[in-house]
This record gives structure tokens, sequence and C-alpha cells, in this order.
């Protein structure tokens, strides 16, 4: 069972959502259409698979996490959409798989071999087409009041491996040249959709296990002590058992040199 087998249950419902407009966003500027191809690797519960669904069409999604496909699956269903689901790894999808104008990839990129990944992708992306490295975060500008509290707990909670790692993909995440460096791509523009929504008080404490430094399987008997206290944090900030996010959704576009 994979580290994320504990938290696929939760990870659609719970972690920062991506809006329409990020969606519609990204698809025009890319010039998307339904002759277009995608594939999203490291899929999860297919968020990104499902939300650019409307604007291609074909749709794969790739993802080592077998729970993981099942919530992908459950998705599509709910959505009525097709999406051909794949369990494995970018670096060991099979040669004929073909080529797409979009390749995906959600906060994912750091769990991923680089050199055997950029050779992949030389393979998966069409000549004119393009990757897009997408995200959807707390906004870290002062806007959300809890989240650096949100974060301490977090830390507190969480085996120090496991969090120098996370630490390790936000980094990785934020330094996109240098993982690109020497291969045939390069980061272009960035497309960034700021939005805000009320998120349930018990909804926001209960997201700090869809991370794998404080999931279910990571905390062990200590999840109901983490989600004690990320609840009393939290209190103070709710109005009628909501909390005021604001969320940040980021698609940086690479492209070949």
């Amino acid at each position: 069972m994979g580290r994320f087998a504990s938290t696929a249950s939760l990870y659609e419902h719970l972690r920062p959502p991506y809006p329409a407009e990020f969606f519609r966003s990204v698809a025009h500027r890319l010039g998307l259409t339904k002759q277009s191809s995608l594939i999203d690797l490291g899929t999860g519960p297919g968020l990104l698979a499902l939300g650019f669904g409307p604007y291609v069409g074909r749709v794969v999604g790739v993802d080592p996490e077998p729970a993981m496909l099942d919530s992908a699956r459950l998705a599509a269903s709910r959505a009525g959409r097709h999406v051909t689901l794949i369990e494995g790894k970018a670096e060991t999808l099979a040669a004929d798989i073909g080529s797409f104008d979009i390749v995906t990839i959600g906060r994912a990129l750091h769990w991923m071999d680089r050199e055997p990944t950029l050779a992949r992708l030389d393979q998966l992306v069409a000549h004119d087409g393009a990757i897009a490295i997408c995200a959807s975060f707390s906004a870290t500008d002062g806007s959300n009041a809890w989240l650096d509290g949100y974060n301490e707990i977090r830390r507190r909670w969480s085996p120090a491996k496991l969090w120098k790692e996370a630490g390790r993909g936000t980094r990785t995440h934020r330094d996109l040249p240098a993982f690109f460096r020497g291969s045939s791509f390069q980061p272009t523009e960035l497309v960034t959709v700021e939005t805000s929504h009320l998120v349930g008080l018990h909804d926001l404490a209960k997201r700090t296990l869809t991370y794998s430094s404080s999931s279910p399987e990571a905390l062990g008997e200590n999840v109901d002590a983490l989600l004690r206290d990320v609840g009393q944090h939290l209190a103070p900030f709710s109005r009628n058992g909501g909390i005021a996010e604001t969320i940040v959704s980021t698609a940086q576009i690479v492209k070949r040199s």
C-alpha cells in the first residue's frame, strides 16, 4: 500500500479546490479543443483530468496508487466523463501510448525520478504540445490569518522525515527551471487564478490528513490529537462553522525550447 492510500477517501473533497475559472483560463491560454488529447501524471482522484475534461477529447490519468485510481474512477462516473486510468508511473508507461497535446502534473513532480521523467516527457509531449505543472493552495500573503498556526501544528505532529520530504516537494515545485535544465523543455508563462470560498472548520481540520506527512498512516494513533489541536486553533477564525479561505491556483506552462 502506498503512502497516499490512507488519504484517498479525503483528498478529492478536502484539498484546496481548483475553480472552474482556472480550467477555463488554462484551456484558453493553450488553445485546447475537442481534438486535443491530455494525459495527467500522478492523477490522484482525477482533479486535473476531470477539470480539463470538458475542454479536450481524449483524457488519460496515471497514478501508482490503486486507491487513488478508485477515487478517480468514481469521480469520473459521477461526472459522466470517460477517463482512461492506468496504474503506474510516468517513467514506466508503455511506449505505444502515444503523444499528447497537454501533459498535466499536479503536486507530484517531486515524486518522479528526474532523468527518466524528462526522457519520458520528451516522448509524451506532442511537437507543439505543452506541459502544465499545476497547484492549488491557501494564499500565503496574510489573507488567511489562520494558516501559519495551522501549518505549525501539522509540522509538530508530522514525523520529521516526512515533513522534510514535504519541504523538498515544495522546493521542487518552486524551482522548475532547475528541474527542466538541460532538457528540451523550459518554463514559459505562469497562469494564476485567485478565488475565495468558505470552508467548514471540521473539513479544514481534516484536510491535514490528506498530506503524506500527516496522513492517517503517518500519524497512527495521533490522528485524534492532531485534529483536536487544529480544531482548537481554527475555532477563533470560524463564523457559524465556516472559515474564509483565499486560494491561489497556478499552472506553470512548460514548452519545448
